[in-house]
């Protein structure tokens, strides 16, 4: 069936929407029509789907839901990848058992219960009517989202790619570093847990050897914790240029 999510034509002259840059208005609608939103305004979106769907690198992805959250419109849960939209039930409710019911089967299924407490008080706060017997708001769903946010985590820790990066490294860099090394590991699953993937390790290797492994003074720095630390994502978006008198300028 068909998904839509409508937005009322006022929305264009409302005053919070007015102040905002062409760029917060076009994230505004985006988490509000997206493929991942839902009935109660509650819905896991991980940043590398907005990063794939907005065209927008992860150093702007962060600094628009930090900023939403600053205007009170939005919250996001690290751990769950879920985010409300905290002003969705006033504008988007609708009285009706169908819907009601979906909303119930949604909250079921949220995994940060702060999300959940949040959405009943503010329905409670606008007058909304709705059954929460059947929601489980208890310590003991709260234990069990926590079991599954962790074997989620540890699956994810099985399928990164270990060998694979650090094999394509040594081939591409002629170094011989170990995978099972914990500072490497380290690394590379701090990567893997912002959303990237063995593409985007690869991409990484092949710009940075191209780039200093026929430089005496940064061939040392073709190394996990150099590649693979907080400037990835810069590297992984650097255009190929000329190289310049100063050939640490990439490296600070």
């Amino acid at each position: 069936m068909a998904k839509y999510r409508q937005v009322h034509v006022e929305f264009w002259q409302d005053g919070f929407v007015l102040d905002l840059t062409p760029e917060e208005k076009y994230f505004y609608l985006y988490l509000m029509t997206n493929s991942k939103t839902s009935q109660c305004g509650i819905y896991e979106l991980p940043k590398r789907i907005m990063e794939t769907e907005t065209g927008y690198n992860r150093e702007t992805v962060d600094k628009l839901i930090h900023r939403f959250e600053e205007y009170g419109k939005i919250s996001y849960h690290e751990p769950t990848r879920e985010i409300m939209i905290l002003n969705w039930t006033k504008f988007n409710w609708i009285n009706s058992p169908k819907v009601t019911s979906l909303i119930k089967k949604e909250l079921e299924n949220v995994k940060y219960q702060g999300f959940v407490q949040l959405f009943i008080t503010k329905c409670k706060e606008y007058g909304y009517g709705i059954d929460t017997v059947g929601i489980d708001l208890g310590e003991e769903r709260e234990i069990e989202i926590e079991r599954e946010v962790e074997e989620e985590r540890e699956e994810e820790v099985k399928n990164i790619p270990f060998s694979e990066i650090i094999d394509y490294l040594n081939s591409s860099a002629g170094k011989k570093y170990k995978s099972s090394t914990n500072k490497t590991k380290t690394c590379i699953k701090a990567r893997w847990n912002e959303g990237f993937r063995l593409d985007d390790f690869k991409k990484v290797i092949d710009t940075k050897t191209t780039e200093w492994k026929t430089d005496s003074k940064m061939s040392q720095y073709l190394r996990p914790e150099t590649l693979f630390g907080n400037k990835f994502e810069g590297y992984l978006n650097q255009q190929t240029k000329p190289k310049t008198d100063d050939p640490y300028d990439q490296l600070f």
